[in-house]
């Protein structure tokens, strides 16, 4: 049995891709390391850190555990401090250290889809995820983002993040249409919620839709995105890529150095998840 263990953490937690994305990388890593799914709620996660030993190396962090882990970190990379949002948490010798890769997830998702660079884009959604889907754009070009919520008063966050960062973030109704035709559209709703603006077909067609939801796939949006012409950018892609980020962090405790054998990790990782 390995003594290095790592968990995804969250709720609901059981339909979680990353156990397949992480194996895959240790595997062609020759690493025996074990990664565990974890259901834990609101409220749950100081309890949980406080159980870890020193077997645990890291964790990764979904709904609803993004930003409720910001206070009970002891340090955290640049990207944390930009967002207020961390999906990443390395354990070193009781230093509890974190990360955002959801970031990463976005902008390497797109690049790797062919689109380089975004003027205006609308995000779906004022959760964690929404967050960094903000900052993302801003490293992707754009400077004109309506954000569409159902309650304004959860996005005030993004709209101060995005005055920082230089970027106009424009709130609208989440069933209302947009007020121009956005490059992009960036839905981070949980699979299921399918109420999202009147984009019309030629809007559609005309755009790149990222949806963050996989399971099931594709959702409604998706769906509706193709019909009408339309790229779309499945959310595992999302998710592949910020779970390499994770996977190097857990590594060497830096996301910007590249593993050993990275061509095949990936490759490994990909297949995993039926990519490619």
């Amino acid at each position: 049995m390995s003594t290095t263990r790592l968990a995804v953490l969250g709720s609901p937690i059981r339909h979680s891709l990353s156990p397949a994305l992480h194996a895959a990388a240790y595997d062609v890593l020759g690493l025996d390391w074990g990664y565990e799914v974890a259901e834990v709620g609101p409220g749950g996660l100081p309890g949980f850190l406080a159980g870890l030993d020193d077997g645990w190396r890291g964790l990764s962090l979904t709904m609803p555990l993004k930003r409720e882990v910001i206070p009970l970190l002891d340090s955290w990379s640049d990207l944390v401090g930009i967002t207020g949002v961390a999906n990443t948490v390395r354990v070193d010798g009781g230093e509890v250290r974190g990360w955002n890769t959801d970031v990463a997830g976005l902008t390497e998702g797109f690049r790797r889809n062919g689109v380089r660079s975004l003027l205006s884009v609308d995000i779906l959604g004022a959760g964690a995820t929404a967050q960094s889907a903000v900052a993302a754009a801003g490293v992707l070009g754009a400077r004109d983002i309506e954000l569409a919520v159902r309650d304004p008063a959860r996005a005030t966050d993004a709209v101060a993040m995005g005055e920082r960062l230089g970027i106009t973030v424009r709130l609208r109704g989440l069933d209302e249409p947009p007020s121009r035709a956005p490059e992009a559209v960036i839905s981070t709703l949980p699979n299921g919620i399918e109420t999202a603006p009147r984009y019309t077909p030629e809007q559609r067609h005309g755009s790149v839709l990222f949806d963050v939801a996989y399971d099931p796939w594709p959702t409604q949006r998706a769906s509706e995105w193709l019909a009408d012409g339309g790229q779309v950018i499945p959310g595992v892609e999302m998710l592949m890529q910020q779970a390499l980020k994770q996977v190097r962090i857990f590594v060497a405790g830096d996301a910007a150095v590249r593993l050993d054998r990275e061509t095949e990790v990936v490759a490994a990782m990909r297949a995993a998840v039926g990519l490619d």
